[in-house]
């Protein structure tokens, strides 16, 4: 028993380092946006295909992998989930270390190569390390597990946008500015398959044999989930592609970019602070006070990590800063979010632990936000933008575990299939630039007059979540009786 809890922590250790890698690297991706579209002139459609190689990668491999699968049974389940994750570390590795030669050169293109492969081993991590994350523990606890490797994975898209941003728009110049950071990440994650391989993995639970055909799409859970999935990545993304852009707007907060890539650590930070209270909240802690007490003080230490960090790369706390500056800064820039991030924990109480009860709720925030966003100015528009990221928390877990249950047999190409949805990072993105370019078009007040409006693009997306959450996730009778071992996961139904 001991060696075996010693195991799985070693092996969560292991994996929480690498959910961290992954949310990093992957929010890198929103400094390398405004980064490209400055050196190589872009607009905001060209500069989309930054997200398009990217998460297109994810379709693909998914597709390579689910095409696999039903031919000849999951691979994973042949080289096991030790291998299947030293392999997307080392394809990853790779992708990284493509920015060297891209720097090199004066084109667009071998940026997009060398994303595109960096995508392709991140799919190869997300079909290994989230199944084996929720396997290697108690059943019950699989949900709260899956929400703290997450929020270790926000973290990483909280300090990226930090490091990230300094690295490129201020230590580095020219081509340097990407050469020397991506190549050092490639030998993290080369770092971190060594340490895969001298770590003890236990040993998974045999899953089921994938089911030959697409007998899994005669579930309208998974069918609706399968877009909710599409949607909510497509959103979250695309908020996060031109959250810079949209900062440095005149009529928002005029920002340049150097200072306004400072606030994407908020954006993301707020799924990372979701996220640990939801792994609270769906872990073995069953008295109520202590329960809303740890997320309270968690919530807080992670807003206090935020800030901190924020401080440190914006010099706030040099010796030529004075402290009523500091809390002139604070004041001004804390207080509004945190009343969001208190509101953030009262739709938490609301949600009562009903995944589909919280997502409405969660969805309903995020249009209205998006609204505010859309149609006012200023600090108002600014805070409701970036306050999306805390109510996006909870959303992929969500709509992942509502979309499989019911699935018995076929839970496992269900699964596959909502991967690959992932691709909606790739192509929801190209439409709001697209849509941004229209407009400024219309509107004839320079290129960057339509990104504002263009954000009834994502508003859409999380209309359908408000759907799936309300309606689009309940099974049908029919579905029910079909034959198919009916496993519910228990207390997924309000």
């Amino acid at each position: 028993m001991s060696e075996n809890s010693s195991t799985n922590r070693m092996a969560l250790f292991a994996l929480f380092a690498l959910f961290f890698m992954w949310g990093f690297m992957t929010v890198m991706n929103d400094i390398l946006i405004p980064y490209l579209k400055s050196t190589f002139v872009l607009n905001y459609l060209e500069s989309s295909f930054v997200q398009f190689a990217f998460f297109g990668a994810y379709f693909i491999g998914s597709v390579l992998y689910f095409t696999i699968s039903v031919v000849s049974g999951d691979p994973i389940q042949r080289i096991g989930y030790k291998n299947g994750i030293l392999l997307g570390l080392g394809v990853s590795a790779l992708g990284a270390a493509l920015f060297y030669p891209a720097a090199l050169g004066n084109a667009y293109w071998p940026y997009l190569l060398a994303l595109f492969v960096l995508g392709l081993g991140f799919t190869m991590l997300q079909i290994a390390a989230n199944p084996y994350v929720a396997i290697i523990g108690k059943a019950e606890t699989a949900s709260s597990r899956l929400n703290l490797a997450q929020g270790f994975n926000s973290l990483g898209t909280t300090l990226g946008p930090l490091i990230g941003g300094f690295l490129i728009f201020k230590f580095f110049a020219g081509a340097e500015a990407v050469k020397w950071p991506y190549l050092f990440m490639a030998m993290i994650l080369l770092l971190l398959a060594l340490l895969f391989i001298f770590t003890r993995l236990p040993k998974g639970i045999e899953s089921e044999k994938i089911e030959k055909g697409f007998g899994s799409l005669r579930f309208s859970q998974l069918r609706f989930g399968i877009i909710a999935i599409f949607v909510y990545v497509g959103g979250e993304v695309a908020i996060g592609s031109y959250l810079i852009n949209f900062i440095g707007l005149d009529e928002i907060m005029g920002m340049a970019q150097e200072d306004a890539k400072n606030f994407l650590s908020w954006y993301w930070g707020g799924l990372m602070i979701g996220r640990f209270m939801g792994a609270i909240s769906l872990g073995e802690i069953q008295n109520a006070a202590k329960k809303y007490g740890m997320m309270i003080l968690t919530a807080i230490g992670c807003a206090a990590l935020i800030f901190f960090a924020d401080a440190i790369n914006r010099g706030l706390f040099s010796e030529v800063t004075e402290a009523s500056v500091i809390l002139e800064i604070l004041s001004w820039e804390m207080l509004p979010w945190l009343a969001f991030v208190g509101l953030n924990f009262l739709v938490f109480v609301l949600g009562k632990g009903m995944p589909a009860r919280t997502l409405a709720i969660f969805a309903s925030a995020v249009i209205v936000l998006l609204i505010i966003g859309i149609l006012t100015k200023g600090r108002l528009a600014f805070y409701a933008i970036l306050a999306i990221g805390l109510f996006n928390s909870i959303m992929w877990s969500n709509i992942f575990t509502l979309s499989i249950n019911g699935l018995g047999k076929y839970t496992s190409q269900g699964s596959s299939l909502l991967v690959m949805a992932i691709v909606g990072g790739a192509l929801v993105p190209m439409l709001q630039g697209a849509l941004a370019d229209v407009l400024a078009g219309v509107v004839g007040k320079g290129p960057d007059s339509g990104l504002q409006l263009s954000f009834v693009v994502p508003m859409l997306c999380y209309v359908y979540i408000l759907f799936y959450g309300l309606i689009g996730y309940k099974p049908k009778r029919d579905e029910q009786m079909s034959g198919v071992k009916d496993e519910r996961i228990s207390g997924l139904e309000d």
